[in-house]
């Protein structure tokens, strides 16, 4: 039996091949594909395109580029970094600011500065991954352009271009 060589490959939002579906007995438009960094390629920074949905359940993609705006959610959501070096900021909400409703999914603008204490921040690069508490504020910085993945639920701030981003033929 001889030994099958694989080779990792990792991309980057400078260097990616463009990935797709090989069907062998069916039609690709039943499936969905997208590539993150085709995705950040063309996207503004911190838009929130979604690129997989389980239900409520998404992935999105995010270009991180400068300073994100602050924002909030009322659940728990997950950033991970595909590329480049990102500060994620965390700021604990002040009396006076609301959190969205615990009903409510997906993550939402804080309006104005965040009113709180300080809990911190932490430096990711490719493959790190933040928890993102539920009730928090928080701000994305980054210096250079890069990439990160956000696991929460599809809310009002997720922007939907499945005919952008899938292949169909």
């Amino acid at each position: 039996m001889s030994a099958v060589a694989y080779q990792t490959k990792f991309g980057s939002l400078q260097h990616y091949e463009k990935g797709g579906v090989q069907a062998i007995s069916d039609d690709v438009r039943n499936y969905a594909f997208s590539n993150c960094f085709e995705i950040a390629s063309k996207s503004k920074p911190y838009e929130k395109v979604v690129f997989g949905q389980n239900q409520i359940y998404v992935l999105e993609c995010l270009r991180a580029e400068g300073r994100s705006p602050w924002f909030t959610c009322a659940h728990d959501e997950f950033a991970l970094v595909m590329d480049g070096e990102v500060e994620v900021h965390l700021v604990q909400l002040g009396k006076r600011q609301t959190v969205p409703d615990e009903n409510k999914n997906g993550a939402v603008q804080v309006e104005g500065a965040p009113q709180g204490p300080v809990m911190g921040w932490m430096k990711l690069r490719r493959g790190h991954q933040a928890l993102l508490p539920k009730n928090t504020a928080y701000q994305f910085r980054s210096a250079t352009p890069g990439v990160v993945i956000l696991q929460t639920c599809k809310g009002d701030l997720s922007i939907e271009r499945w005919a952008e981003i899938c292949q169909t033929a």
